[in-house]
Parts: C-alpha cells; sequence; structure tokens
C-alpha cells in the first residue's frame, strides 16, 4: 500500500471527489482484496472521504466489516503514532530535506527504517486501546 497517499480534493456534486478516487484507487484495487485475503477488519480516522456515502456503501457492498471508530480519536488509531515517528525522524535528518524529491526521498528512506518492533508494538496494543476507550466511553484514554 502507498503510504504517501494524500486525500485532496474539490467539491462535485455534494460529494467530495477524492471519495470517488478514494475507492476506486485505494479500497477497489488494494484494500478489498488484502482483506479478503488475510481475513482482517477495516479502520479509518473518519476523514470525510473514508465515510463519504459512497465508501461506505462500497465496503459494505463487498462484506469488508468496519471497526466502529468515535468520531474524535484519531489518537486511537496505532498509525498515528508511526506518522508521528516517521516525522520526527525526518525532522532529525541532517541537513533537513530542502525540496521535495528530498523529502519523499527521506520518507521513503526513514518508512523502511521504522523498526518492525515498533510497528508490532503498535499492533499488539489494538485491544489495550479499544478496551481503554470503551472504559472511557468513548472519551479521552492516555494512547
Amino acid at each position: 500500500m502507498n503510504p504517501s497517499f494524500h486525500c485532496t480534493g474539490q467539491m462535485a456534486d455534494g460529494v467530495y471527489d477524492v471519495a470517488w478516487r478514494y475507492r476506486d484507487e485505494i479500497l477497489r484495487p488494494i484494500v478489498v482484496p488484502f482483506i479478503h485475503n488475510h481475513h482482517l477488519m477495516f479502520q479509518y480516522d473518519n476523514a470525510r472521504p473514508c465515510v463519504a456515502r459512497i465508501c461506505t456503501q462500497f465496503l459494505e457492498a463487498e462484506n469488508i466489516p468496519v471497526l466502529k471508530w468515535p468520531a474524535y480519536s484519531p489518537d486511537m488509531s496505532p498509525i498515528e503514532h508511526v506518522w508521528e515517528a516517521l516525522d520526527r525522524r525526518i525532522r532529525q535528518r541532517v541537513p533537513v530535506p530542502a525540496n521535495i524529491q528530498q523529502f519523499r526521498t527521506a520518507i521513503e528512506e526513514e518508512w523502511t527504517d521504522i523498526p518492525q518492533a515498533t510497528i508490532n508494538n503498535l499492533i499488539n496494543s489494538m485491544q489495550r486501546r479499544c478496551v481503554a476507550l470503551h472504559e472511557a466511553n468513548d472519551g479521552h484514554t492516555r494512547y
């Protein structure tokens, strides 16, 4: 999956055109086959393209189980900690990337260098995160 996919778009007929792209370029060719092949559940952060009707209906039609996630809980998503680590690693580079190409190269290099143990720890924390969220009645948690 492309970790650098970034959602931008204009309003088109009351629906973000990026939602169509997200469905057609990310969900359909990448996410759905991966989830079906590995019997997984899908989680998103309630970003507008993700929760657009076209995407939610598509996931439902494809029988993709979706983890219910409170609207204002991006801090609960383990990927947020990965983005934070990636940002920290890039800012510590000497020299700091000076243009888009250097920045892209830095992202790719630092993404590859994030230790697998870091990713595994975040994955293994999901049950604790969900329990903490439930116990906080969907409120703030330490995550």
